[in-house]
């Protein structure tokens, strides 16, 4: 569907009619296995001969429907979906990472991913170097002989940091290395990091995408561009595969061969399979994704204002802000919009934060973005408690900091919520004191 605008991708692209019975919508096929059309059928599916449908924990219709659409609007070449964005990122660098093997990322992530590369990763003997990648110097001193991706937020969560995309994408293709963006912030609405040169696009689904906080999902998306045969570092995708007779995945498949690892090897041995319910209510979160953005990051816009005007308020840490050092690489990689999870610093400290998430009441407290509700959290407590007190300071979430996730509500009520609950979160800084 190429030759269609983003928006009729975002609702047509992988759905087509059921043509048993013509429903328009993209059924929920929950089950588990498929009938083979004969012995030679089942034989040529099992040995990578043909594509379709074996088992759900490999390949399912309304999953299938799910990662074409994703494909389509981060004009990728191929896409895989996982039970959640923990899930996918674990299978993005399964395919190409052995024991004793390094990637760069940049320190300025998602706390749950900080702690899943140095923490979960270590125990499959792979190994992360953490790097201010706003120092181009500092990344490309990082890369050695053993490290195989460079992995950054298009749109850090939760500090507002804005990766230089297409600069980092030069530096890992001179490396000959892999460039992986999870663009779960920006989503495709705003952002393609494919365009701007990354290899691999990760997302956690269960945000921005699917929109309504109701089902857990992660995916990876393969440009279809990168050569992994130009060094020895991919043996995972050149080499012979024993499972499959020593097929070489990258040599047989070609531009397909992540998407078809991840599959065929990834989710058939990890099972992090997503369910069918999950990809169908994505779907229809997808469906109107565009429109969500654009409120999303207006109401943020305005949340933002005026929290930077409050008496109670340090600072505010928002791409769209003019005082933003980010700002011209958001206007250039996100279009005039900002994106509507951001962070601010609170003059009372970590007191005040934990008393400001405590009285909203129109604003949920909860760890989660991404959702039409306004959420709001204190990150030092929560997401980023197990880090140390330097990796928080360093990813944006230090003591002082609160993050919000501005939702779809009529702006001026969120606004509202947000004054009452600063001022006592001053009176309870105050009496801690």
């Amino acid at each position: 569907m190429t030759r269609y605008g983003f928006e009729t991708r975002m609702i047509h692209a992988g759905s087509e009619p059921e043509p048993v019975t013509g429903a328009r919508q993209t059924p929920i096929f929950q089950n588990t296995s498929y009938v083979f059309h004969d012995a030679d059928d089942a034989a040529a599916l099992f040995n990578l001969q043909s594509f379709g449908f074996i088992y759900s924990r490999l390949t399912n219709p309304t999953v299938a429907a799910l990662e074409e659409r994703l494909a389509s609007l981060e004009g990728g070449r191929g896409a895989t979906c996982a039970a959640s964005g923990h899930a996918a990122q674990l299978l993005a660098f399964f395919p190409f990472m052995e024991k004793g093997d390094r990637f760069v990322a940049s320190n300025r992530l998602y706390g749950g991913s900080i702690t899943q590369f140095s923490k979960t990763f270590a125990k499959f003997g792979w190994e992360v170097d953490f790097v201010d990648t706003g120092d181009l110097d500092a990344v490309r001193a990082a890369i050695g002989p053993a490290t195989k991706a460079l992995f950054a937020e298009s749109l850090a969560n939760p500090g507002g940091v804005v990766s230089d995309l297409e600069a980092l994408a030069r530096v890992a293709k001179d490396a000959g290395i892999l460039f992986i963006v999870d663009n779960t912030m920006a989503t495709p609405a705003l952002c393609r990091p494919i365009e701007w040169g990354a290899d691999l696009v990760v997302h956690s689904t269960t945000k921005f995408i699917s929109g309504n906080g109701t089902s857990m999902g992660g995916a990876v998306i393969d440009s279809g561009t990168f050569d992994w045969a130009q060094n020895d570092r991919y043996g995972g995708l050149t080499g012979p595969e024993p499972a499959y007779h020593g097929l070489s995945f990258y040599e047989s498949i070609g531009e397909m061969a992540f998407t078809a690892h991840y599959h065929a090897v990834g989710l058939r041995d990890l099972g992090a399979t997503m369910a069918p319910m999950n990809a169908f209510l994505t779907l229809l979160g997808l469906e109107t994704l565009s429109l969500r953005m654009e409120r999303h990051c207006d109401n943020a816009a305005t949340v933002a204002a005026f929290l930077a005007a409050h008496p109670a308020v340090a600072w505010v840490s928002f791409a769209g802000s003019d005082r933003s050092p980010f700002k011209p690489l958001a206007d250039r990689y996100f279009g005039g919009r900002y994106g509507s999870v951001f962070t601010f610093g609170l003059k009372g400290g970590y007191a005040a934060g934990m008393a400001l998430v405590e009285s909203c009441t129109l604003l949920s407290h909860l760890a989660n973005i991404g959702d039409t509700r306004s959420l709001i959290l204190h990150p030092a407590s929560t997401t980023h408690r197990q880090l140390t007190d330097a990796q928080r300071i360093a990813a944006g979430a230090g003591p002082e900091v609160v993050r919000i996730s501005v939702g779809l509500e009529t702006v001026k009520d969120i606004l509202a919520d947000l004054d009452q609950a600063l001022t006592r979160a001053g009176q309870a800084a105050q009496a801690a004191e």
